[in-house]
């Protein structure tokens, strides 16, 4: 069984923004992944897994 897609979810230390990183896009961000693309500063790691009940508040990244 799957349960979807499995994230990675971050906020921003700088500004506070939330989002997420679909796992699977790794390769495609390499060196960026987990990154605030706003400030472009690492983002703090939250937590991963498939999508959680406050998956709604997190900004999927995605290009």
């Amino acid at each position: 069984m799957s349960w979807g897609p499995s994230f990675m979810y971050y906020h921003c230390p700088q500004c506070g923004r939330k989002f997420k990183y679909a796992v699977d896009m790794i390769p495609v961000f390499q060196d960026t992944f987990g990154f605030c693309t706003v400030c472009k500063k690492a983002g703090v790691f939250e937590k991963d897994g498939a999508r959680t009940p406050d998956d709604m508040d997190y900004i999927e990244v995605d290009e």
